[in-house]
């Protein structure tokens, strides 16, 4: 049995680890005090490919694995 992360999930990983710190963390305090939804994250979210990563390819998804996701 594997237990290491594959060379994508690393990939994803680390783009995502990315996209926390240097989109979202930047004035994620403001957007809370304010309670302002993040609309800009999350467009670049989904130009990212972090939404619908575990839909099937044919419906316009990622086909992402479930470990992929939680990363």
């Amino acid at each position: 049995m594997q237990f290491q992360l594959t060379e994508e999930q690393l990939m994803i990983q680390a783009a995502a680890r990315d996209f926390a710190q240097n989109d979202c963390k930047p004035g994620v305090i403001e957007r809370d005090e304010h309670q302002k939804f993040p609309a800009e994250q999350v467009k670049k979210l989904g130009e990212l490919g972090f939404l619908g990563m575990m839909v099937d390819p044919k419906y316009g998804g990622g086909g992402m694995d479930a470990i992929s996701y939680v990363l």
